[in-house]
């Protein structure tokens, strides 16, 4: 049978420091700021608005006036206006994520 010795020099389990792996020790401060920017959520927040209420109010306003009662025409129309919100909002985190590069770049070009 194998068993194991307590020798008096070793820590037990509970003795041990709070420091697993990579993780900080108990006593350290813990960041407790967001993983992603407000500036990002607002962004997401509002696409998410215009996703909602630009296809559905193109539908209801050119229904009646622009293409009288042709529910088709104005069906199609909120498809188009929801794929542009959908390409602006591509266009928008593209831009946002090569600026960021830009200014990783600019950063380590100046240390």
């Amino acid at each position: 049978m194998a068993t194991r010795r307590i020798i008096s020099q070793e820590k037990t389990y509970l003795e041990k420091d709070d420091k697993i792996g990579s993780s900080p020790a108990a006593a350290d401060k813990s960041s407790i700021a967001p993983a992603v920017p407000a500036a990002v959520i607002m962004k997401l927040l509002a696409f998410t608005f215009a996703m909602i209420v630009i296809p559905i109010g193109s539908y209801f306003v050119t229904v009646d006036t622009l293409f009288k009662g042709n529910t088709t025409y104005a069906g199609g129309l909120a498809a188009i206006m929801a794929n542009a919100v959908l390409i602006g909002y591509i266009i928008v985190a593209m831009a946002e994520d090569q600026s960021d590069r830009e200014n990783e770049k600019e950063g380590k070009k100046d240390r």
